[in-house]
């Protein structure tokens, strides 16, 4: 796969993963408690677990094949345990010079 392909990929797999973060922090929780039915949770916790290694895996690649910066996977990271992290963080990697640099 070429850089392009990749960064994309990565991206992608962050919205991915914040949605998954936002669905169970905004949806799962409040039906766990208010409704008494922790199935949900279970379900969604499970996706997003899967969703969160993913990402974790893209973020490794980003680093070993991509070769960007060392900041932004760490910030890449933080932003992953921050509701609407990974949609800030996908924000700023865009309007850089190393996501320029990547995409020419």
């Amino acid at each position: 796969m070429n850089k392009t392909t990749l960064t994309s990929l990565f991206r992608f797999t962050g919205y991915l993963e914040g949605g998954s973060l936002l669905l169970l922090i905004l949806i799962a929780m409040p039906i766990k408690y208010m409704l008494d039915i922790p199935t949900v949770v279970s379900v969604i916790g499970m996706l997003h677990g899967v969703l969160f290694s993913l990402y974790l895996i893209m973020i490794l690649i980003m680093t070993t094949i991509v070769r960007i910066h060392i900041k932004w996977p760490i910030v890449a990271l933080i932003s992953a345990f921050i509701p609407f992290g990974t949609f800030i963080f996908d924000r700023f990697f865009i309007n850089s010079k190393t996501y320029d640099n990547i995409i020419k």
